[in-house]
């Protein structure tokens, strides 16, 4: 599912999660060759109802992507008390070099790719949200593509 169809099964959730990274780095897990966890700091970028990641093409978590596309990207959080909340997403991540994705991409990113950065277009599977009340209660929401999506409080 890409992030056009999430938005429309989740709207506020992918309204937070647009807030969310657009504050900045966040957090790319990838899967290396041996099974084992990486994780990058990146730059999300959503444009045109798409997320999208550029990255060097010599960088370690394309070589994971193109391999074995899953991932999981966290936003950064303000403080150790989770500041403003906390979103994550699973999915897989597609390389692509489609001119018209390029284009959408680097108008919509917050700083200016380069023309050797090489462009994934991410999926959302599943979506993760901590938000917190006035008494400081966590609120926790968890949506899945697949059915028998899940909210949690």
């Amino acid at each position: 599912m890409n992030w056009s169809e999430f938005e429309q099964a989740s709207p506020a959730q992918a309204e937070y999660g647009r807030d969310r990274f657009g504050t900045g780095v966040a957090y790319l897990a990838t899967v290396k060759a041996d099974g084992s966890p990486r994780v990058h700091p990146v730059t999300p970028i959503i444009g045109n109802a798409r997320l999208f990641l550029f990255m060097e093409p010599t960088s370690p978590k394309g070589d994971d992507l193109r391999r074995d596309g899953r991932y999981a990207l966290h936003c950064s959080v303000e403080n150790s008390s989770g500041g403003q909340g906390e979103f994550l997403i699973e999915g897989t991540a597609n390389y692509t070099d489609d001119p018209s994705a390029r284009s959408i991409a680097i108008e919509s990113a917050s700083y200016q790719p380069t023309e050797r950065y090489i462009l994934f277009e991410l999926g959302v599977r599943r979506a993760f949200s901590t938000t917190y009340d006035d008494e400081g209660q966590a609120i926790r929401t968890v949506w899945s593509s697949k059915p028998g999506n899940t909210s949690l409080r």
